[in-house]
């Protein structure tokens, strides 16, 4: 597009700076037809005609024919305000598990997500990696992309929906096979924990009754699910850095954070309990 972009932009100028030039004659009607023709209508036509040739030829690798064979591997993303619920499916003999805010993809393999929404209209978009994809309540979109180096990416919600739309973001790492094999089946087997004062913390203040964790007795389905939260590049939907002092702000006063936030506060809570809470929070990795 950007070569396209180019082409037609130097073709113009040059037409505009030929035309202006000084001339002791006027221009005969049909030159000054020809160069019209050819340069302002024929020359942008087949660029563009070139661009939307070359548009359909990526429409295969980005755009999953096959929905019936989609559907079986596809990783299942749901926009809701303001944060994104991660579903990977089950492969081969390791289950299948959900995730919030951060989507981790071996380098090198095609990835198709699901993308549904909730609430409002949200849209998915990850720049590094390729188009974006509408997320609509009671329809399923599909999109496929691949990612072809390692790295982390941030990824923002690109249609507006709500109040906290521009703190609506999640996380992509693109890893090597084998790191993102590991991390796959430590997030699937959940973790302990590391403080035992933190998860008794979490039960007995009723972070239960919205969140889950694996591995603990916490089933909550209609938060973020909390498993190895400490090992996510941010917190809060991309919101703020992920250390355990922004944790326990989150804890204090969500709404001071994300306007709109469907978490109630947690402000009434003894300061020593938010700050363990996070310190648990924080290193679960």
């Amino acid at each position: 597009m950007v070569i396209g972009g180019i082409s037609i932009w130097a073709g113009v100028t040059f037409l505009l700076i030929h035309a202006a030039r000084h001339r002791r004659e006027a221009w005969p009607a049909e030159k000054a037809g020809a160069l019209i023709a050819w340069g302002g209508v024929a020359f942008p036509t087949v660029v563009l005609l070139l661009l939307l040739g070359y548009a359909v030829w990526l429409m295969p690798a980005i755009r999953p024919w096959n929905l019936l064979a989609a559907k079986d591997g596809a990783i299942e993303v749901t926009g809701e305000q303001f944060w994104w619920r991660i579903r990977y499916p089950a492969v081969g003999d390791q289950p299948a598990f959900e995730t919030a805010n951060e989507i981790r993809l071996p380098v090198g393999r095609p990835a198709t997500f699901s993308l549904k929404a909730t609430d409002v209209i949200h849209s998915f978009w990850i720049p590094a990696l390729g188009g974006k994809m509408d997320m609509i309540p009671g329809r399923t979109n599909f999109l496929t992309l691949a990612p072809t180096r390692t790295g982390s990416y941030r990824a923002p919600c690109a249609e507006f929906c709500g109040a906290s739309h521009a703190y609506m973001a999640f996380s992509v790492v693109v890893m090597e096979e084998d790191d993102y094999n590991a991390w796959r089946s430590r997030l699937t087997d959940g973790h302990a924990g590391v403080a035992a004062e933190g998860e008794r913390l979490l039960q007995r203040h009723g972070c239960v009754g919205c969140h889950s964790l694996r591995g603990l007795q916490i089933a909550g389905q209609t938060a973020p699910d909390l498993t190895l939260i400490g090992a996510r590049l941010s917190i809060g939907a991309g919101a703020l850095a992920n250390t355990p002092e922004n944790i326990a702000r989150f804890i204090r006063s969500p709404s001071s954070v994300k306007p709109g936030a469907k978490m109630p506060a947690f402000n009434m809570l003894p300061e020593d309990d938010i700050e363990e809470i996070a310190r648990y929070l924080g290193g679960l990795k």
